[in-house]
């Protein structure tokens, strides 16, 4: 039996302009901005972040990081062996990830609802706190379905998101995009964009997955 899909959605801004701005990955309010900028996200990225959302999880020689921002979980990753590209939307965070890590992290500017990339290409690909300011779950869901199909056969699709909760994480998001993944129904969905052997643990105030590609 397929499962009621309950959403938290919270918007407060004014409409899209064009589709361009409704696929943003990083809308974000100044505070928001400025902490994502910050040491101190730096830190939580390489201690807790990236180490918890991948524990056991093989990312494989070719990833790819989908919706980086300002590259605080790419610094992270480009310490891994092996070849590492990222895709953001925004053009002005394109532009610093690549004054930052160019040439060793290949930096494209895209839409990863829609990515302008081959079929089968990476090993892995991976993404941290960022599916909560894509706009609706439909738009996460043909995020799932892209990153299905550029991971080769076999390939591990992984990454960790907020669920809300905190005051702090409210006041970082006013005026933001907030739709929150619901746990529960996260398996099915990734199964749904053709992901297989789907793994979901919640916390408190997060939740990681990692699904494999069909070989």
């Amino acid at each position: 039996m397929q499962r009621l899909r309950r959403h938290v959605v919270v918007k407060v801004q004014t409409p899209c302009r064009d589709a361009r701005d409704a696929a943003s990955l990083s809308q974000m309010n100044r505070v928001h901005h400025l902490y994502c900028a910050s040491r101190h996200w730096a830190r939580a990225a390489e201690q807790k972040l990236v180490p918890w959302a991948l524990d056991g999880v093989d990312l494989g020689e070719d990833v790819l990081e989908v919706g980086p921002g300002l590259g605080a979980t790419t610094r992270v990753l480009a310490r891994r062996p092996g070849r590492l590209s990222v895709i953001e939307l925004e053009n002005s965070s394109a532009q610093r990830l690549r004054t930052e890590f160019a040439p060793r992290v290949d930096v494209l500017q895209g839409d990863a609802t829609n990515m302008p990339l081959p079929d089968s290409r990476f090993s892995g690909v991976a993404c941290f706190t960022m599916l909560h300011h894509l706009p609706s779950p439909e738009s996460q869901d043909r995020l799932f379905t892209e990153a299905c199909r550029v991971l080769r056969p076999g390939g591990v699709f992984a990454g960790s998101d907020s669920l809300g909760g905190s005051v702090v994480f409210w006041l970082f998001h006013i005026t933001d995009t907030f739709v929150r993944l619901e746990p529960e129904e996260l398996a099915d969905r990734l199964q749904t964009a053709g992901f297989v052997e789907p793994r979901v643990h919640a916390i408190k105030s997060s939740v990681r997955f990692v699904a494999r590609k069909p070989k």
